[in-house]
């Protein structure tokens, strides 16, 4: 049976990646030849590709969000003292 080879092209910088479509699982990790950046498998049907780093953004502002709400708590507790 021969290998079922797709092209994709990176969420970044739109270079076309080859890739064994039956070798790959959601989540998997990949990384792009032509610009380095680390890209992950966010569906299998339709092969789809996702930036880590649009992933840790997101991460990263749920952070800002707790942070903020921590923030705002604590300038309240002064303002009542």
């Amino acid at each position: 049976m021969a290998r079922e080879e797709r092209m994709v092209n990176c969420p970044l910088c739109d270079a076309a990646m080859d890739v064994d479509e039956e070798e790959l699982d959601e989540g998997d990790a990949l990384v792009c030849e032509e610009c380095g950046a680390s890209v992950t498998v966010s569906s299998v049907s339709p092969l789809e590709l996702a930036a880590e780093a649009d992933e840790d953004l997101e991460d990263d502002e749920e952070f800002d969000d707790e942070f903020d709400e921590d923030e705002d708590e604590e300038e309240e507790e002064d303002e009542e003292e």
